[in-house]
């Protein structure tokens, strides 16, 4: 996904520490950079854990990821990594995760890799075929800023791929609707290959043809990358809630704990926090743009681990999963075939799903009860691979608030973000810089390091 850009305006009046709230990947980023740069900060988290939502559960003999399964190796996760000696620990999935699957009429069809495959599989019927090469003569319209995902696919090729490509792709990485999700908040770069080259298609095939980025985790889990980047660096204060600010006469931040007000004041203050949790430290001297942030909705998801003995499941799982489209009614969204990414996952003899029940799309079933959830989903889990007999194990983990949605709210919490910037209140989270963890770390990196030009412009 393409960076939105948001200016920081970086303007530091007073050489002194930088505080920074939220130990996930985009506050520990933020803190990494300045720590390299001799730049004076504090890291404040909540809890005793650093990673926010990247996090890794050993039980009964599987490990789990309960917040992101993989990653894209994006150039800057890849020199994070390198920096923190963590190169050796890198885990490639499985040469089979390039294979994704849709369910379509009741059973999972491969989806095509490549644009060119649109035309020449048989994914996809004759008619929507026949608008897919249209597409390539269709006229660029008019940039409009209201336009949904849908809309776009739906207006330059056709309903099915917006029921069969995009909504489950959609569903997969957002958790969200793309009747809802706006394209210029999302997938910006497919706009301006529109109104670059007159067709997707053809922006497409003269960017490199949408490859595949390198997919990837580290031994032990993510959350061997969260883990590290804390324990290097030398200002990180776990268990230090942060529950008030103030903005202090000589232009800068006074933090409030439970215990009392800190006695260190801050020349800038670094939001790396969801949305909520933002305007609730900034409802007291800035309420419109508490107002705004408190907006940015965040469905519900619950993410069901089940197991079962290889040779109960007929399916291959020769990929790296299967997406459920909403116009197929089924429970869940999908699943990663978890053990066909990484085998190191479950016992030899087991294989592991990773099934999604929720989103926007799904909101009712995620509020279900844990054990509706579990036997739904092993239901849905035998009918579509054949499974026999009952799980091997079963676990859930579940988020009342998963992914944040770009939709018509997200626009006034980014203009607020915009606005803070101006007081110094600079914002480092996925619900402004995108929301997988590469966009977090490339917004990260590029904030700290305008904190480290302004803190060196002052100094001059």
């Amino acid at each position: 996904m393409v960076l939105q850009k948001h200016p920081f305006s970086i303007s530091l009046s007073h050489l002194m520490a930088i505080a920074i709230i939220g130990g996930g990947i985009s506050g520990l980023t933020v803190a990494w950079y300045l720590q390299q740069a001799g730049i004076a900060y504090d890291l404040f988290e909540a809890n005793d854990r650093p990673g926010g939502t990247i996090r890794t559960q050993h039980a009964s003999g599987y490990l789990l990821e309960t917040g992101p399964n993989s990653l894209q190796l994006s150039e800057e996760l890849q020199n994070l990594i390198q920096d923190l000696g963590l190169a050796d620990q890198l885990q490639d999935t499985a040469a089979v995760s390039a294979n994704r699957y849709v369910l379509r009429e009741g059973r999972y069809r491969k989806l095509p890799g490549k644009p060119q495959q649109l035309l020449l599989d048989g994914f996809f019927s004759l008619k929507a075929r026949y608008h897919i090469l249209r597409e390539l003569t269709r006229p660029a319209a008019s940039p409009d800023t209201n336009e949904t995902l849908a809309g776009f696919i739906r207006r330059r090729f056709d309903q099915e791929l917006v029921d069969y490509a995009l909504n489950p792709f959609i569903s997969g990485i957002y958790a969200g609707d793309p009747e809802q999700l706006l394209l210029h908040k999302t997938f910006p770069q497919l706009a301006a290959m529109e109104q670059a080259h007159g067709s997707v298609l053809k922006g497409l095939a003269k960017s490199g043809g949408g490859q595949r980025r390198r997919i990837i985790s580290l031994r032990g889990g993510l959350q061997t990358l969260t883990s590290t980047l804390a324990a290097r660096l030398t200002k990180y204060h776990g268990n230090q809630a942060i529950i008030g600010l103030t903005h202090q006469p000589d232009n800068t931040y006074q933090l409030r704990t439970s215990d009392g007000i800190l006695p260190t004041t801050y020349s800038a203050v670094v939001l790396a926090l969801p949305a909520y949790a933002a305007a609730g430290l900034l409802e007291t001297q800035f309420p419109a743009e508490a107002t705004a942030l408190k907006a940015v909705y965040y469905p519900p998801m619950a993410a069901i681990y089940s197991a079962y003995p290889r040779a109960a499941v007929q399916h291959p799982l020769d990929g790296f999963g299967a997406l459920h489209p909403k116009k197929e009614s089924r429970y869940a969204a999908g699943s990663v075939w978890t053990t066909s990414l990484f085998a190191d996952r479950a016992p030899a003899d087991q294989v592991l799903f990773t099934t999604f029940v929720g989103g926007t799309q799904y909101e009712e079933h995620a509020r279900q009860p844990e054990a509706v959830q579990k036997a739904a989903v092993h239901q849905e889990l035998s009918e579509l691979y054949g499974i026999q007999g009952q799980p091997s194990w079963q676990f859930r983990y579940y988020w009342e608030q998963a992914i944040p949605q770009f939709d018509t709210r997200i626009v006034p919490a980014h203009n607020a973000a915009a606005t803070l910037t101006e007081q110094r209140i600079y914002t480092a989270a996925n619900w402004l810089s995108g929301v997988g963890v590469p966009d977090c770390i490339r917004h990260a990196r590029k904030m700290s390091l305008e904190l480290v030009q302004a803190n060196h412009a002052v100094q001059g």
